[in-house]
């Protein structure tokens, strides 16, 4: 009897390290999309942009690029490593990684220097995030394990509600402390990882992923950005930015022949002969297009034209977000059987009104009661409808074998429009700064609004003729397809995934 109740007692004391391994990591990779947002403009400031010789605001854009391009290029692939390796190898080495880049961006001398650090960085995030879920599922006995994926999805939500409050005060300190931050969660971490996450069998026989294909999508996409960002600078009739528009088409290309051939490609072809998961990718792709335009326009706008310090703008910037977990937990209960597609569609309305009135009242000088609360707070209800319902949609009519790789592919797709919206934001308002911008940001914000009305169709694509499986309680919230192996959440366990609606 005693030894039973001893092994009891540590099978359960493994499975609160679990969760908070798991858990943890989740959170640190959550907050930090939302920190460096916030410490944008003063890790710009620090390193010479805008200064005599040196970077320009297009290249610090790329701090932001470059994590969103890797992620989205890797997430897939490190899944499917993770099944033929074992997920705790890979989660291990994507959470060193993580926590060693963070250290090395915090070192960065030059922008340059830091793009080339937060690359790292999202690559081992890409390995943590389809790893870290299916751990946590097979430490979970089956009766836990649909709490066990709402805990996982809330703390996106979380992260995404204090991170920029918690960016803005470690500003006050120094930029670099929004990744040094990452070093003491980092390494304990990392402690109870080696110490208590078992490995699963490793299957040998299972396809090596196209990394090659990771590649060419990288560079298609990361082509695309820089033809954007750089325009202002080249020209839009330039040789130069014709070439590397047309570049960036020809491996978008020679990515989707690859893709028809590979025996494990990035995106399986089958998956977009779903019509509610093309639309559903196509969606997400636009919506967040404006999302992530609109996210760091406010954020330099407070910063720039109202010259709020960075304490003061996260704190402004908290509430928005803090409406997506509210959002998502109001339609689980007063909405369950709404399609997805009908409030996805209403999401990129609501999230598009609010930048209408953010556009129209914002004003010159600080007005943010007034000017921009009211809209940011109708934007961020929209966010907790339509990225979560995105999220839904794109699962709803796939076979349940191809759930988790379905959403690994969506969260890609999100990445992509994140960098589309960063880029269009800086071929529009180029290397303007400070109060001068305030007229580009105001013509951003009403582009964002035209990209929201395409959202709001492409929503409606989404609509399927099966029956409603009850909105954002039908998805999977699994990362990519290491999530959906044996130990993790069924799709008919798996609830809404309030992370999905909450990260940028």
């Amino acid at each position: 009897m005693g030894s039973s109740s001893q092994a009891g007692t540590v099978a359960a004391t493994r499975t609160r390290a679990i969760l908070f391994v798991t858990l943890g990591a989740g959170f640190m990779s959550g907050l930090d999309l939302f920190v460096v947002n916030v410490a944008f403009d003063p890790i710009g400031a620090s390193l010479g942009v805008g200064t005599g010789g040196g970077p320009s605001m297009a290249d610090l854009s790329w701090i932001l690029n470059i994590y969103a391009v890797v992620f989205a290029a890797l997430l897939v692939p490190f899944g499917r490593l993770a099944d033929r390796y074992g997920r705790k190898r890979i989660f291990v080495g994507g959470l060193a990684l993580f926590v060693l880049a963070s250290a090395a961006c915090a070192l960065s001398g030059n922008v340059w220097m830091l793009v080339v650090f937060r690359g790292l960085q999202a690559a081992g995030a890409a390995a943590m995030t389809p790893t870290s879920l299916s751990i946590l599922m097979a430490a979970l006995p089956p009766q836990k394990r649909l709490g066990g994926v709402r805990m996982w999805s809330a703390v996106g939500a979380i992260a995404a509600a204090v991170g920029p409050t918690v960016g803005g005060f470690l500003v006050q300190i120094s930029w670099q402390w929004v990744f040094l931050i990452n070093l003491p969660i980092g390494i304990a971490l990392l402690w109870f990882a080696v110490r208590d996450v078992r490995d699963t069998p490793q299957d040998r026989d299972a396809p090596t992923p196209d990394l090659g294909g990771a590649l060419i999508l990288a560079s298609a996409v990361g082509l695309f950005a820089l033809a954007l960002v750089k325009s202002p600078d080249w020209g839009w009739g330039s040789p130069l930015t014709l070439g590397v528009l047309a570049a960036s088409i020809v491996l978008t290309l020679v990515f989707a022949w690859r893709s028809r051939r590979h025996v494990a490609p990035v995106i399986a072809p089958a998956l977009l002969r779903v019509p509610t998961f093309l639309w559903a990718n196509i969606a997400m792709i636009i919506f967040n297009v404006a999302f992530a335009s609109n996210m760091l326009i406010v954020v330099l706008w407070m910063q720039q034209v109202w010259g709020w310090p960075a304490w003061l703008t996260g704190l402004a910037i908290g509430p928005g977000p803090a409406m997506v977990p509210i959002t998502v937990a109001f339609t689980a209960r007063f909405l369950p059987r709404a399609t997805p597609a009908r409030l996805a569609s209403l999401g990129a309305l609501l999230f598009g009104i609010g930048a209408v009135y953010v556009a129209l009242f914002i004003g010159t000088e600080p007005n943010y009661w007034l000017g921009f609360f009211p809209g940011w707070i109708i934007g961020g209800i929209g966010v907790g409808f339509a990225l979560p319902n995105l999220m839904a949609g794109a699962a709803h009519d796939l076979p349940p074998a191809q759930a988790s790789t379905g959403s690994g592919v969506i969260t890609m797709a999100r990445q992509i429009g994140f960098v589309i919206g960063i880029s269009m934001l800086f071929a529009i308002v180029g290397n303007v700064q400070g109060p001068a911008a305030a007229e580009p940001f105001l013509l951003a914000l009403w582009a964002s609004v035209g990209v929201l009305a395409l959202a709001v169709a492409a929503g409606f694509g989404m609509a399927s003729t099966k029956k409603p499986a009850g909105a954002v309680a039908s998805a999977a919230p699994s990362a990519a397809p290491g999530a959906g192996r044996p130990g993790a959440a069924t799709a008919d366990e798996a609830p809404e995934p309030a992370a999905e609606g909450a990260s940028s």
